[in-house]
């Protein structure tokens, strides 16, 4: 046991150092090269000049971005295929992110100078498509592909609302491409603030759950049998969903397939137990989204790919596997 415990540790603090070395990577390369002792410099309090304002207004709120939106939504994930008991369900999948993509350019539409309402509207559409999706489960005990399916179409709805709001109001329109892709290009320090707070709090909120997490993984019977309310836990631990994929969605768009294929490979890593899963994959999220949105930037030069492109490739293909994977009765 001890020594499972330091295994799932080691590959914990193995993923944080690829993850720090990551950011730095992120920093250094694009249109203009600054070696990491530049960034460091600028870091630590020093530096000045065209460097300084390099970094600091430009690649490190991107960088910034990319680990808050990576971690958010994969953790993001973990609950929702938790919660609803499916490993096919994802934010993006399920149509959370389409639902918190609504909030979002509705709150464009019709309060375009704020910006904290923003991540609050990204909420309420997310927590919307939560409980849309959990009460079909519910009231008509879908099997895993049904549930998968309605949530497609969810998705569809949604993203076809986000169009008609796009046509109608051309002013939350602006940049609707970018945000429909899922871009970190342009992100700011300000609207990075209040999303990533909500992460951090929401993280913690669901580290603070990964007991009740694993025992509703086990089954209703279970669950109430230790004495928990799985009622009133799922309605927690969905909240928690989600704020984690609208404090996401409301900076970077709709970024696609992180929180489906992160948990699947954090699993694989350090096994189900929420606790280390949670961190794993809040590690592996912000690791994946950064490498992809660095990838984006210098594998095209002069030209940049929208992270949400790159991990739709990647993703694409995995949920297809991960299909027909299920199909034939296996578990991954």
């Amino acid at each position: 046991m001890e020594t499972m415990r330091q295994h799932k540790t080691g590959i914990l603090c193995g993923l944080l150092l690829l993850t720090i070395a990551a950011a730095l990577l992120s920093m250094s390369f694009g249109s203009t090269y600054l070696p990491i002792s530049e960034i460091l410099k600028v870091l630590t309090g020093g530096g000045s000049g065209s460097s300084y304002n390099i970094i600091m207004y430009a690649r490190l709120p991107r960088m910034l971005a990319a680990l808050v939106c990576g971690c958010a939504l994969a953790v993001g994930g973990v609950i929702i295929q938790g919660v609803l008991g499916n490993p096919l369900a994802g934010p993006n999948i399920i149509g959370v992110n389409s639902g918190a993509g609504l909030g979002a350019i509705l709150c464009s539409a019709f309060l375009p100078a704020s910006v904290i309402a923003v991540p609050i509207a990204a909420f309420f559409g997310a927590l919307g498509a939560c409980t849309l999706v959990y009460t079909l489960a519910r009231k008509t005990g879908a099997s895993r592909m049904t549930l998968i399916l309605a949530g497609v179409a969810i998705s569809s709805i949604l993203s076809a609302a986000i169009d008609g709001v796009s046509i109608l109001f051309p002013e939350a329109a602006l940049g609707a491409n970018a945000f429909m892709v899922g871009r970190l290009a342009g992100v700011t320090t300000k609207a990075l603030a209040v999303p990533a707070v909500l992460t951090i709090l929401a993280t913690v909120a669901a580290l603070a759950l990964s007991y009740e997490l694993d025992l509703l993984t086990l089954g209703d019977e279970v669950a109430q049998s230790v004495g928990l309310s799985t009622k009133l836990t799922r309605g927690i631990l969905l909240t928690l969903a989600a704020i984690l994929c609208g404090a996401a969605v409301s900076f970077a768009g709709l970024v696609g397939f992180v929180g489906l294929m992160v948990p699947h490979a954090a699993r694989f890593l350090v096994g189900n137990q929420h606790k280390y899963l949670i961190l794993a994959s809040m590690l592996m999220g912000a690791l994946l989204v950064t490498v992809c949105d660095l990838l984006g930037r210098v594998l095209f030069t002069p030209y940049e790919l929208p992270v949400g492109i790159l991990l739709s490739i990647l993703g694409g293909p995995f949920f297809l596997w991960l299909l027909f994977h299920q199909r034939g009765g296996r578990r991954p």
